[in-house]
């Protein structure tokens, strides 16, 4: 099941020195990438098993950069990719080989903090963590936390409405944006949202935070920023079986508990992680929880003491509450740390399938099962308390054959979330990795109804090209627009 890249348009490939000079002509040589070794950086993302250099790469500094170049690709009919940090973990970022490639990495400021009304604007390419340090000073943070947010950037993470280890108690992105600016295909410039928090008209913010790159080209972002905790405090719950964890995780949310996080890991991944992060993790436990509660001390205590009647109905072989900003940081690292822990022994897949918190112990059953069924071993970390899973596939990618056994094995993990009653994708986004599988969760005519609506913002089809839709329905699209132009 490898993924099938876009044929490539020969005639904007034949044109490939007159599309340089004019883009060189808008925004400057300085800003303009069009060397072979040059282009390698810009060749994937983090879904590294498929790469491919695009014709040139153009770095802005300004959203009226981004309007000339924008309007440079359509004017010349030259597909145009929006990148960020290159984190996407579902070829979101893969450019194709006649494709221009915006990276957004010098608009990285912070153009306005307001501390009374609590919102900070900022421009697309900063990275995640930035803007937390940016009002650190103040006691504010900004909340969602993917775990590459030290380098993804703000920009990435509307395109897939990024979420993190504490979305549970503050919402993925979505829920944390206020207001939008975004250079459309032809150059306009439109604000989308506003500095309040429902802001007037249709939610067209709402409907481009997720859309993946393929509405227009973010450029600004003013965000919600929040006052920290009193104080929080993580607690470290080992369990016999997968299935207990799972069930223990179910009965917090249904009790009324939110806790700000809760983490799940299975004994290959705690493993993994302990050789690599060394954070005094249970190695004799089959599944494991982080649990974190915020608060003054009064409500930590009384959070903590629910969590631990919960988990006790599991009877639980581990239970280990954080003592000291040194223990909490250990009960963190090894999590933070996962990807590139899994990545040091393994090369992986990582899955992004969401299902109902009532199906956790089933699914997790159920995922083992198609591990071993495809003769891989799957390590699963994931964001347990919104039932967003992240089972990491490994395999060796020097194995063409055990590379395309290692994507079957993701395709099947996807239709497991699809038929217990979840979707696709929680945070990592559609990309080229799950579009075939789009239509194992929509019909025809919903797929149809959504490509309407990105043809309403992309009449071309000229934004990330060959991304989220199955790609013989976004040929067919195409095709009519080039007709109709």
């Amino acid at each position: 099941m490898s993924v099938i890249m876009p044929k490539e348009d020969l005639r904007t490939l034949s044109r490939r020195q007159a599309i340089i000079s004019g883009l060189s002509a808008a925004v400057g040589s300085g800003a303009l990438i069009s060397d072979e070794a040059g282009l390698r950086a810009f060749e994937t993302d983090a879904l590294t098993a498929y790469r491919q250099p695009p014709l040139a790469v153009v770095l802005p500094r300004s959203t009226s950069e981004v309007v000339s170049i924008a309007r440079f690709c359509s004017e010349n009919c030259v597909k145009l990719v929006a990148r960020g940090a290159g984190t996407s973990l579902s070829g979101g970022a893969i450019p194709t080989g006649d494709a221009i490639v915006i990276g957004l990495s010098r608009m990285n400021r912070v153009l306005d903090v307001n501390f009374l009304d609590r919102t900070a604007t900022v421009e697309a390419g900063i990275t995640n963590l930035a803007i937390s340090n940016a009002v650190a000073h103040a006691r504010f943070f900004y909340a969602p936390d993917p775990s590459s947010q030290l380098a993804c950037t703000i920009g990435g993470n509307i395109a897939m409405n990024s979420g993190g280890a504490h979305c549970l108690k503050y919402g993925v992105t979505t829920n944390n944006l206020l207001k939008l600016k975004m250079v459309l295909m032809d150059g306009e410039v439109v604000e989308l949202g506003g500095d309040f928090l429902d802001g007037q008209g249709y939610d067209f913010l709402g409907l481009a935070t997720g859309s993946e790159g393929q509405f227009g080209i973010v450029t600004e972002a003013t965000v919600r920023i929040l006052p920290q905790s009193e104080g929080a405090r993580p607690m470290l719950i080992g369990f016999d079986s997968a299935e207990a964890a799972g069930n223990c995780v179910a009965a917090i949310i249904a009790d009324g508990l939110i806790p700000v996080a809760l983490e799940f890991m299975d004994k290959p991944a705690i493993r993994v992680c302990e050789e690599f992060a060394k954070a005094d993790y249970p190695l004799d436990v089959e599944a494991m929880l982080i649990v974190e509660v915020e608060g003054s001390p009064a409500e930590i205590e009384d959070q903590i003491g629910r969590v631990g009647e919960i988990a006790s109905r599991f009877n639980p072989k581990t239970l280990r509450v954080s003592q000291s900003d040194a223990q909490s940081a250990a009960i963190w690292k090894g999590r933070k740390a996962a990807f590139g822990a899994v990545g040091r022994v393994a090369d992986y897949l990582c899955m992004d399938g969401v299902i109902p918190l009532g199906k956790l112990a089933e699914v997790l059953k159920e995922v083992e099962a198609i591990g071993n069924g495809h003769g891989l071993r799957v390590a699963n970390i994931f964001h347990a308390g919104d039932g967003n899973l992240h089972p990491m596939i490994m395999y060796n990618a020097n194995d063409e054959h055990e590379k395309v056994i290692a994507e079957q094995c993701g395709s099947d993990i996807l239709k497991l979330c699809v038929d217990a009653g979840g979707c696709l994708t929680g945070e990592h986004g559609v990309g080229i990795e799950k579009r075939e599988l789009m239509r194992y969760q929509y019909s025809e005519a919903e797929l149809l109804q959504q490509m309407r609506v990105k043809a309403a913002f992309d009449p071309q089809w000229l934004l990330n090209y060959g991304k989220v839709f199955p790609l013989d329905l976004q040929e067919r699209f195409a095709a009519e627009a080039r007709a109709h132009a």
